[in-house]
């Protein structure tokens, strides 16, 4: 794997971090939900660009909760309710569902994906909650995102991270949640479904960011100095440690560092050639981990995204179209 430009033993990385307090937790949606719900934000809330507009959760009790949970059959078995009951494994909603749960089990959410229209073929926008914290009702707008830094050549911003599909930047997501989204209760078709004053509108916002060959820039204005992170390269490029086992995380798995049987997992042979077929005939990048072996599991060490060779520079055009 790429080497960190850092000293690693300068900063726990978010898998040591999530390791150390998660890793009895076997159930993978529990895994999913304590790393919504500890993991460090993506975005500085301080940021002037964010216009104090982001929002920030924390929960002392959080350990105590997620292990009665994993402890309590019928908590357990309801929290698989839930998620089976998404129409779609788009892990964007699958990551809206797990929070949806854990604020409907502390009863603070009032509302979940409440959609908006001004006529039946007119859709202003949806709520993705409407909690009740502090003694009012606030409108939080959540995303789950995974962005990798281009970085061909002036300084840096918060379009400079593309999506893995190119269809959106970190600045264009945020440009949208905060123009748009979270104007919504303000509009006048948004008042048939509220029964009170919304007091605060705000973007809360996990997930990771990939940087090329591990080279982490000093600081991204906006981007939160603890956020996730990994590398990203292309498929050409990649160097395996042949001492390390490793694993293609689907997509539903991308939230929480991974633990995986090692039985499930691949030499470094073996995932050159499923990455070999993989580009054959796809050109979306895919999520590699790394790992390291512990009572029969591998515990994921690093991440990244594996991209086809051209997709640096067609990252580079996109970027320059979102400047």
């Amino acid at each position: 794997m790429p080497t960190p430009a850092n000293d690693p033993a300068a900063e726990q990385t978010c898998q040591q971090q999530f390791h150390q307090r998660w890793n009895h937790l076997t159930d993978p949606h529990l895994r999913a939900l304590a790393w919504l719900l500890d993991a460090p934000d993506l975005l500085d809330p301080l940021a002037a660009q964010w216009q104090g507009k982001i929002a920030s959760y924390a929960d002392a009790d959080l350990a105590a909760w997620l292990a009665e949970v994993a402890q309590t059959p019928e908590k357990l078995q309801a929290l698989h309710r839930y998620i089976d009951s998404l129409p779609s494994t788009r892990l964007g909603l699958y990551a809206e569902k797990l929070l949806a749960f854990y604020f409907e089990q502390h009863q603070m959410l009032v509302a979940h994906s409440v959609q908006v229209r001004a006529s039946k073929n007119d859709t202003i926008g949806e709520f993705d909650f409407l909690l009740r914290l502090n003694g009012g009702l606030v409108h939080w707008e959540f995303a789950s995102k995974f962005y990798l830094l281009e970085t061909s050549g002036g300084s840096l911003q918060a379009d400079d991270f593309i999506g893995r599909d190119m269809a959106d930047s970190l600045g264009s997501k945020m440009q949208k949640l905060l123009q748009h989204q979270l104007a919504l209760s303000r509009h006048p078709a948004s008042q048939a479904h509220l029964n009170e004053a919304v007091v605060s509108a705000q973007v809360l916002m996990k997930g990771w960011l990939f940087y090329q060959d591990q080279q982490h820039p000093a600081s991204v204005p906006g981007v939160s100095a603890n956020a996730c992170r990994g590398y990203w390269c292309a498929v050409s490029d990649l160097a395996l440690d042949e001492t390390a086992a490793c694993y293609l995380l689907p997509r539903q798995r991308w939230l929480a560092p991974a633990k995986v049987a090692l039985a499930d997992a691949l030499s470094p042979a073996q995932m050159r050639l499923a990455l070999s077929q993989h580009f054959a005939g796809d050109i979306s990048p895919v999520l590699l981990v790394s790992l390291r072996p512990e009572n029969g599991y591998g515990l994921e060490t690093d991440r990244g995204f594996v991209v086809p060779d051209d997709w640096p520079e067609r990252a580079a055009a996109r970027r320059g179209l979102s400047r």
